[in-house]
């Protein structure tokens, strides 16, 4: 039975997303006119409304093909600091049909009233693939005109999924509409910025998350029969629609559409990619870098959901992990142990690292606290108390780094402090209880296991 729901499902994926009734309120485009070469050069009609005119261009695409989001996906996703905010963004979520992809090409990046966005291009899920529509300007007098047509997609769509928009696209727009004094700018009933979970997942691994990389590195685009060797530079699209304005050629207006459509395919492709991974760590964990397995371990971890974050870092951990990286991962991963009461998993990934240059002093501090607390072995305690305080003296000759850190010497100062009460208290600890264990015998030795870790 659950396979035959899973068929239906995707046969209702298949379905138009809107009915044919609201399909008819769009503004109906006509062709445009022979004197009208950009419209050709692009293959837009030209809509019209009380405003005035705009060029419209749209499309349908195959890929990417629509997935249902996961429950488990759109609850991290939608997780805030702000309870009831969650909340909402949540309860917008669970409705697809209510999404709309965004995406903005301006005249310039620095914002502000003098910056236009003279092509909205905006997309949505519809017959199990992506309709894209673009509005498109020939001038700034066409801005009331595509604006209110904006307006109305975004009320009939109020769910945004934008890719940086949350800090530029959508401020920019709100700013547009409330320069024209007659349109409002539409209510949001949520807006998921896909940046910030793109930057936790795989800036690690690809150093950038730039749309482009992310399409060639995490997308797979070739398989998705998507091309990108002619495609404009960003840098150089204002330049560009400038040049038209001033009369020159609009050949280059054509490079820019494409570009804005492939944002939104990749946009569109992204959110797929980001619920996948999300969904179910178990099935999707052999497919995915390790060097991600880490970025999805830290994005669980500050999302609140630790038992899959620690099962990402240790995966990571089994697959292999850069040299740089490794170190991070065990202290996440020893840390996360503690957090769950698991001290004894948590004291052997602290044994691991009490060589390591960067965490040794750390890990001797852990590996104390373990001792002493939960292992009552009060001897092995204050033997790591003293490795830690040995590791921090020998650290203090190294100028060069007290030289880029001038607070470093102080903190320094103070965690041999801390060291020195810890290793006075135990000392206490051992000789109280070293005639209690050993029926009044002399202090037995240290065990071979732990003078063997020197």
């Amino acid at each position: 039975m659950a396979g035959m729901a899973d068929k239906f499902s995707r046969l209702a994926a298949l379905r138009p997303a809107r009915p044919s009734a609201t399909r008819a309120e769009k503004a109906a485009l006509r062709a445009p006119d022979q004197e009208d070469a950009l419209g050709q050069l692009l293959g837009a009609g030209v809509a019209k409304n009380h405003f005035g005119e705009h060029l419209a261009i749209r499309n349908w695409y195959s890929t990417p093909e629509y997935i249902e989001p996961s429950t488990i996906a759109v609850e991290l996703l939608s997780r805030m600091r702000d309870e009831s905010l969650s909340r909402k963004t949540r309860a917008a979520l669970e409705n697809p049909s209510k999404w709309l992809f965004l995406d903005t090409e301006t005249t310039g990046l620095a914002g502000g009233t003098g910056t236009y966005a003279f092509l909205v291009g905006v997309a949505w899920w519809d017959a199990g693939g992506l309709q894209v529509e673009q509005f498109f300007m020939r001038d700034f007098t066409e801005e009331y005109s595509m604006l209110q047509e904006l307006a109305a997609r975004v009320a009939e769509r109020p769910v945004l999924l934008t890719f940086n928009g949350k800090s530029f696209d959508w401020p920019l727009l709100e700013n547009r509409f409330t320069m024209t004094r007659a349109i409002a700018a539409p209510k949001l009933a949520a807006h998921l910025d896909l940046l910030h979970p793109a930057r936790a997942l795989w800036k690690l691994r690809l150093g950038t998350v730039r749309l482009v990389e992310l399409e060639r590195h995490v997308l797979d685009a070739p398989r998705l029969g998507w091309r990108r060797e002619d495609d404009v530079e960003s840098a150089l699209i204002p330049q560009y629609y400038f040049d038209y304005l001033r009369g020159g050629s609009a050949r280059p207006l054509a490079g820019i559409v494409k570009h804005n459509q492939m944002d939104l395919r990749g946009l569109a492709a992204l959110f797929c990619r980001i619920n996948t991974l999300l969904s179910d760590l178990s099935c999707n964990a052999g497919e995915v870098e390790s060097l991600d397995l880490f970025g999805l371990s830290r994005f669980l971890q500050r999302r609140g959901d630790a038992g899959r974050a620690h099962t990402a870092c240790a995966q990571a951990l089994a697959i292999g992990l850069p040299a740089d990286v490794r170190p991070k991962a065990q202290r996440e991963l020893a840390l996360m142990a503690k957090r769950r009461g698991e001290h004894e998993r948590a004291a052997v990934i602290w044994q691991e690292m009490v060589a390591d240059s960067q965490d040794g002093v750390r890990a001797c501090e852990q590996l104390a606290i373990y001792y002493e607390r939960h292992a009552k072995d009060f001897r092995r305690a204050m033997e790591f108390a003293q490795l830690a305080l040995g590791k921090l003296r020998r650290e203090r000759g190294l100028l060069q780094r007290l030289l880029r850190d001038p607070y470093a010497g102080a903190r320094r100062a103070r965690l041999e402090q801390r060291f020195r009460h810890r290793i006075a208290r135990l000392e206490k600890k051992t000789a109280r209880s070293s005639p209690a264990r050993c029926g009044g015998a002399p202090e037995a030795a240290a065990p071979k296991a732990s003078r063997a870790l020197w």
